[in-house]
C-alpha cells in the first residue's frame, strides 16, 4: 500500500487501495467461511459473490470492502504491518454481511447488488441461519486473535449500537412525517451513527487495537469512523432520491415511494416551502414531484452540508501526531473516494 502523494490523486489511489485490501483479506476470509457447515458456507459464499445457488463459482460483486480496508489502515496507522489487522478485517466483513442478510429480510428487499437477495434465493429461514453463523464466526475470529478479549469487547459494543440503530430505523417507519411524533433530524443522526457508523468506527478501532495503538488513538479512530458512517448514510440518502439508477441499481425516488424517513426529507419538512410535502409523501405515485419539492425546500443541500461536516470531523480526528502519516493519508484518500460517489 503506497503512501498518498497528493489530495488530487486521492480517488484513484483509494480505489486501488480497496482492491489491494480485498486481495490481502480474501484468503483469511475464505478460510474462516470454510470452517462453517458446508451448506451455510455455500450461502456465505453466495452473499460474498463467490458462488451461485448450488455452489457453482461466480464472480459477482461482494461490495467495495470499505470496512476491511479501514481495519487494515487502522493497523497501519498504529505503526504495524497491515497483516496485523487481518483478523479485524475478517471480523467486520463477516458482521457487515450478517447485518445485510438480516436487513434484507426486515426490509423485504428482494435484490442485493444486482442479484436475488440471499433470503430470496435460499429462503428466509436459511438466510437467518447464515446470518447467525456469520455473526458467530466473527466473534470466534477475533477471540482467537492476539489481543482477542479486548477486541471482542470493542466488537460487542459496536454490535450493541448497530442493533440500537436498526431498531430505531424500523420504529421510524411507523412514525408520522408531521406533528409532535415526527422523526427529527437529530434523532436521524443518532440512528445513522449507530446503524452505519458504529461498524465503520469499530473497523478502524479494531485494526488499530490489534496493531498496538494507544487507548486514545483507538478511541479517536472509532469516532472518526462513526463520523464517516453518518456521512456515508447521508450520501446514500441523496443517492436514494436523486441518484442515477444505472449507478445505484435503485429506481429513482424509491425511498420516497416507501415513505422512508431519510435526512433530506426530514430537513425539508422543517421549511415553510414544504407545506405540501406530507400530502405528497402519502401518494407513492407522486414520488418525482415530492423529490423536486424536497430539493426546492433545501433537503438535498442540507444533507450534503451535513455529510460534509461529518467528513470534516473525521479528517480532524485523523490529524493526530501519534498516528503514522502514510496510512492516515490513505485514509484521507478513502474519505475522498466515498465523498465523491456519483450522484
Amino acid at each position: 500500500m503506497t503512501a498518498l502523494p497528493s489530495a488530487v490523486q486521492a480517488p484513484p489511489l483509494a480505489a486501488g487501495l480497496l482492491d489491494d485490501c480485498r486481495e490481502l483479506v480474501r484468503p483469511a476470509l475464505a478460510e474462516a467461511v470454510g470452517r462453517l457447515h458446508p451448506w451455510v458456507a455455500e450461502m456465505a459464499g453466495y452473499a460474498f459473490g463467490w458462488c451461485e445457488v448450488g455452489g457453482a463459482p461466480a464472480d459477482a460483486s461482494g461490495g467495495k470492502g470499505v470496512r476491511q480496508a479501514l481495519a487494515l489502515l487502522g493497523a497501519r496507522a498504529a505503526g504495524a504491518d497491515a497483516r496485523a489487522g487481518v483478523p479485524a478485517a475478517v471480523a467486520v466483513e463477516l458482521v457487515h454481511a450478517f447485518s445485510l442478510l438480516h436487513d434484507d429480510i426486515m426490509d423485504g428487499d428482494a435484490t442485493r447488488r444486482g442479484r436475488p437477495a440471499l433470503w430470496w434465493a435460499y429462503g428466509t429461514g436459511p438466510a437467518v441461519l447464515a446470518g447467525d453463523a456469520l455473526f458467530a464466526l466473527a466473534v470466534e475470529t477475533l477471540a482467537t486473535a492476539p489481543g482477542g478479549p479486548a477486541a471482542v469487547r470493542l466488537l460487542s459494543a459496536a454490535l450493541a449500537d448497530l442493533v440500537r440503530g436498526q431498531a430505531d430505523d424500523l420504529l421510524f417507519a411507523a412514525r408520522p412525517f408531521a406533528g409532535p411524533q415526527r422523526v427529527t433530524p437529530e434523532e436521524y443522526r443518532v440512528m445513522a451513527e449507530h446503524k452505519t457508523g458504529a461498524l465503520l468506527g469499530c473497523a478502524l478501532a479494531l485494526g488499530a487495537a490489534l496493531g498496538g495503538a494507544s487507548g486514545p488513538d483507538v478511541a479517536a479512530l472509532d469516532r472518526a469512523g462513526r463520523h464517516l458512517g453518518v456521512a456515508f448514510q447521508l450520501e446514500d440518502d441523496v443517492l436514494g432520491l436523486w441518484g442515477d439508477p444505472a449507478v445505484t441499481g435503485k429506481p429513482v425516488g424509491g425511498d420516497l415511494r416507501e415513505r422512508k424517513k431519510t435526512f433530506p426529507v426530514l430537513a425539508a419538512l422543517g421549511s415553510p416551502t414544504a407545506r405540501r410535502l406530507p400530502a405528497l409523501l402519502a401518494e407513492p405515485g407522486r414520488a418525482e414531484e415530492a423529490a423536486a419539492l424536497v430539493e426546492q425546500a433545501g433537503g438535498r443541500a442540507a444533507a450534503l452540508a451535513e455529510a460534509h461536516a461529518h467528513t470534516a470531523a473525521a479528517r480532524s480526528l485523523l490529524a493526530r501526531p501519534t498516528l503514522a502519516a502514510g496510512p492516515v493519508d490513505e485514509l484521507l484518500g478513502l474519505l475522498g473516494l466515498l465523498a465523491d460517489r456519483p450522484r
